[in-house]
C-alpha cells in the first residue's frame, strides 16, 4: 500500500470514528470527564481521563443482544464491546485532535445535527394532549387535505426510434395540431407511440403522474388549465404531451383518519420553534461579525 492512499484510509477510519463518537456523545453513552485518576465506581474504562460509564456500556450491551436476539451477551463478547467502545473513544480524541470536527464535513454536520436533535427532542418529550392535536388540525387542514385528481389525455413520442430533434418536432406539432382543434386521441394515434407509461383515463394525483411519467410531466401537469394543452416535456425515453379535460380539488381527511399524522407533524413544529429559540440565545450570547457577500464590507 501507498503512503498516500495510507494516508486517506486513516483519515476515513478517523472520520468514521468521530462520527460514531459524536453519536454515542449525543445519545449520553460516552460521558466527558475530568482528568486521569482512579477508575470511578460508576465507569467502565477511563480513556485518557474521559469515562465510559456503566450505563453506556449496559446501553451498548442492550442494543447488540437484540440484534442478535439473545437475552444476554457471554464474558468474551461484553469485553469485546467494551475493547470495541475504547476504540471509539481513542478515534473520537484523535479526530479532535487533528480537527475534524471544526474542518471535516461529514463530523460537522453530525455535531449540527446531535446537537439539533438533543435540542428538539427534549422540546417534543411532552405529549400533546387531544384537544391540541384536533385544534392543530382544524388550524391546519391544508396540511391534512387528499390531494386533489386529474383527468389528462397523454401522448408520447419515442425518442429512441427516431433522431432526438425528429421526436420533439414530432411531439410539437401534436400539441399544436390539438391546440387547433384536432382530436387529441387522433393525434396520439397518428403521430405518438405506445407506452405502458400512460396514465388511465381515470382520474390520478400528481404523485401518479410523477411515478408513471417524471417529475417534469408532473410540473407540466400541475400548472395546465382545465382544456388546456401542454407543450412537450422529455421523459426518460421521449416526449410527453399533457392535455388537462379536469380537476377536482383537494379533500379535507378526518382527523382520525389522520391522527398519527397530525401528532407528527405538530411535535415537528414544537421542535422547530424550540431550535429557533435556542438559536436566538446563543445568537444572544455570542459576537458574530459577517462579510456581506455583495460590498464585502464586515458588519456585525
Amino acid at each position: 500500500m501507498s503512503s498516500s492512499s495510507g494516508d486517506r484510509r486513516a483519515v476515513v477510519l478517523l472520520a468514521l470514528g468521530t462520527i460514531a463518537g459524536i453519536g454515542l456523545a449525543a445519545l449520553s453513552i460516552v460521558s466527558s470527564g475530568g482528568g486521569a485518576g482512579a477508575l470511578p465506581d460508576d465507569a467502565m474504562a477511563l480513556v485518557n481521563g474521559q469515562p465510559i460509564s456503566r450505563d453506556a456500556f449496559a446501553e451498548f450491551v442492550g442494543a447488540l443482544a437484540t440484534e442478535r436476539k439473545t437475552v444476554d451477551l457471554d464474558a468474551e463478547t461484553r469485553r469485546q464491546v467494551l475493547a470495541r467502545m475504547v476504540d471509539e473513544e481513542l478515534l473520537l480524541q484523535r479526530g479532535i485532535e487533528l480537527g475534524l470536527p471544526r474542518y471535516e464535513r461529514t463530523a460537522r454536520r453530525a455535531i449540527v445535527a446531535a446537537v439539533v436533535a438533543a435540542v428538539t427532542a427534549e422540546a417534543e418529550a411532552a405529549e400533546p394532549s387531544e384537544d391540541e392535536l384536533r385544534a392543530f388540525h382544524g388550524e391546519h387542514a391544508d396540511r391534512f387535505t387528499r390531494p386533489g385528481r386529474l383527468r389528462l389525455d397523454t401522448a408520447f413520442v419515442a425518442a429512441g426510434a427516431r433522431p432526438e430533434a425528429t421526436a420533439w418536432q414530432q411531439a410539437n406539432e401534436l400539441a399544436r395540431r390539438a391546440r387547433a382543434g384536432e382530436s387529441f386521441a387522433s393525434l396520439a394515434a397518428e403521430l405518438g407511440d405506445p407506452s405502458p407509461l400512460l396514465s388511465p383515463t381515470e382520474p390520478i394525483s400528481l404523485d401518479e403522474v410523477r411515478e408513471r411519467l417524471g417529475p417534469s410531466a408532473a410540473i407540466e401537469a400541475e400548472g395546465l388549465a382545465v382544456g388546456q394543452v401542454g407543450d412537450p416535456v422529455r421523459g426518460a425515453a421521449g416526449y410527453f404531451v399533457l392535455a388537462l379535460r379536469e380537476r377536482s380539488p383537494g379533500e379535507p381527511l378526518l382527523f382520525d383518519d389522520v391522527r398519527a399524522h397530525v401528532r407528527l407533524e405538530y411535535l415537528r413544529g414544537v421542535g422547530e420553534r424550540a431550535l429557533g429559540r435556542y438559536l436566538e440565545d446563543l445568537r444572544a450570547g455570542a459576537e458574530v461579525r459577517v462579510r456581506d457577500p455583495d460590498t464585502g464590507e464586515g458588519r456585525s
